[in-house]
């Protein structure tokens, strides 16, 4: 049999997700790829392979997934309950799925994505240069249950039973901006209000964008909408006609017209993407030196992620060969115990 994982059941917004399609920008194709680039950095550290590697983003809610083989997975992204075979397993953390057991994924216990990684990753079609699923321009499609989707071959088959600390991003807070091309646009009154008050994370959002309902009245700017449209990417902060704030996200349309009263950083992102409707935030201009060493200090964070994996701590009374784990250096099996223990 072919090594797969079978979904059984799947939540809405099941797709395949990768770090995306950069290059296609000039086509009308954004870079797509996971919502949460950095729960793909904190799976790969877990199952310490490469971070390209594909997997399971889920919107919400997981699904019902069993393995053809044994498999190692991690999970990431917004905290949901999961169990295997019914024993509830850690989140932000790496685990066994043997083959034939079932791994079941319930409802987001905070934030918005979590991610499923399999050792090896997926090995579904790749489509202009990645594997990810860009609902917007219809590249691919979400997962349908009943699906068997394809999993590489995993180069380093040993290691589970790691936990990671993931960056706090799930209930909203602060994300810094840096200027953009029409801030100048905007009375500096204007700049200041912004700064100053809490935005809810509106209801209506997707993987395109996320809306955010100021604290009193909407931002208003000398042009209007007279703006011509020009490129836009993820992280730019659109004011839209009745002045509240829209948040591009990674399948963002490439071109728009509205004022960008300033552009999100990317190591803060995630925090956007991960808000649930009502999280509150709060916005902070950093000028671009500034914004530049906080990019620089995170990406040395994320490539020595690994070194901060910890083991997991497990409950005996769920391990089902426990006397085949190494309960005391250089004891390693049943027999060696009960002499280690005359």
């Amino acid at each position: 049999m072919t090594r797969a994982l079978i979904v059984h059941r799947a939540g809405p917004g099941l797709s395949v997700q990768d770090q995306g399609r950069p290059g296609y920008l000039a086509y009308g194709l954004s870079r797509g790829g996971a919502a949460d680039r950095l729960a793909l950095v904190e799976g790969a550290a877990l199952l310490e392979q490469d971070e390209s590697h594909a997997a399971l983003e889920m919107v919400g809610m997981g699904g019902e997934f069993e393995a053809t083989e044994d498999m190692r997975i991690a999970l990431t992204g917004a905290p949901m309950r999961a169990s295997i075979d019914g024993v509830r397993v850690a989140w932000s953390a790496s685990h066994s799925l043997p083959a034939g057991t079932r791994l079941s994924i319930g409802a987001a216990e905070s934030g918005t994505y979590g991610y499923l990684h399999l050792g090896g990753g997926l090995a579904t079609p790749s489509r202009l240069e990645a594997r990810s699923a860009h609902m917007t321009a219809g590249v691919g499609a979400p997962v349908q249950p009943g699906s068997s989707l394809p999993v590489g071959e995993d180069g380093n088959p040993g290691s589970t039973g790691l936990g990671v600390d993931a960056e706090p991003r799930f209930d909203g807070g602060e994300v810094r901006f840096v200027p953009s091309l029409q801030t100048e646009f905007f009375d500096p009154a204007e700049l200041t209000r912004f700064e100053a008050i809490e935005f809810n994370r509106d209801a209506r959002g997707n993987r395109m964008g996320a809306r955010f309902l100021p604290q009193g009245d909407g931002f208003q700017n000398e042009t209007g909408l007279s703006i011509l449209s020009e490129v836009i990417v993820p992280g730019d902060i659109q004011i839209t006609g009745d002045g509240t704030p829209f948040v591009l996200l990674c399948e963002c349309q490439t071109t728009g017209g509205y004022p960008r009263i300033g552009s999100v950083l990317p190591a803060d992102l995630p925090r956007v993407a991960q808000a649930q409707p009502g999280a509150s935030l709060r916005f902070r201009l950093l000028n671009l030196e500034e914004a530049i060493e906080v990019e620089r200090c995170e990406q040395e964070r994320r490539k020595g992620l690994h070194r901060t994996l910890r083991p997991l701590i497990r409950d005996p009374r769920t391990i089902p060969d426990l006397l085949s784990y190494q309960l005391i250096s250089g004891v390693t099996a049943g027999d060696d115990l009960e002499k280690a223990a005359k």
